[in-house]
């Protein structure tokens, strides 16, 4: 019979080889998932941007990289709406940098057809991370992404879904004042005949904390980028 030490030191030995090739598999993965992380992110931007080929698509790695190479010019702003000149939006250290913004431009042709800027808030469950996309006038709404959440399938969830994104395209930012209203998210159906409509989306049944939760952050990160929409229209 083995003694009890015998026993111990092989699981011991046997803990120590499997924590070797936990930690050997996690750093090898590592750089795999920062670049899948990377290509979502760039393929949400294009999306928003109705860039064709992306939205609803099954884009292999190299062609997210090279529609997000021939159709977006990235830079930052600073809270005045300047451009931070020699920064990239991937310099940028959200702890320590928190008043420069990034900036994704679409470009076709060698004209500006409209701006990617980053949303994100807490939801009901979760923080959201997303981009809203702006025509040229930097008014009217071209798209919206969520690609990050933690809310209920089926209730909070619902804020990426296809149905739910699609209601924001062709509203409008600002009142005819100029002023910052920015897109509200209704409980229920947008009263149409409202003179509030061209703000408001229709609302998610069951979702109403997370969509609360939308209402601001949105309007946040709108007013952050005010100098610059101001100056850029």
């Amino acid at each position: 019979m083995r003694s009890n030490s015998y026993t111990l030191g092989f699981t011991a030995l046997v803990t120590i080889i499997l924590g070797i090739m936990l930690s050997a598999a996690a750093t090898s993965l590592k750089d795999r998932q920062l670049l899948n992380e990377e290509l979502d992110i760039k393929k949400n931007i294009l999306a928003s941007l109705k860039i064709a080929g992306t939205s609803g698509s099954k884009a292999s790695a190299q062609e997210v990289q090279q529609l997000f190479t021939d159709n977006i010019r990235s830079f930052v702003v600073d809270k005045d709406g300047n451009v931070v000149a020699g920064l990239s939006p991937d310099q940028i250290d959200p702890k320590t940098m928190v008043e420069v913004y990034p900036v994704y431009e679409k470009v076709l042709d060698g004209a500006t057809s409209g701006f990617a800027l980053p949303i994100s808030g807490k939801g009901l469950w979760s923080s959201c991370y997303g981009y809203l996309a702006l025509e040229s006038d930097c008014n009217t709404v071209m798209g919206i992404t969520f690609y990050k959440h933690g809310e209920t399938p089926g209730l909070g969830g619902e804020i990426e879904k296809e149905w739910f994104t699609s209601n924001f395209s062709g509203k409008r930012i600002f009142d005819d004042n100029g002023g910052l209203v920015s897109i509200q998210v209704v409980k229920g159906v947008v009263n149409e005949s409202s003179s509030d409509a061209y703000h408001q989306v229709d609302g998610i049944s069951g979702a109403t904390l997370t969509t609360k939760g939308l209402n601001v952050f949105i309007k946040q990160d709108l007013n952050n980028y005010l100098p610059f929409l101001k100056q850029a229209h």
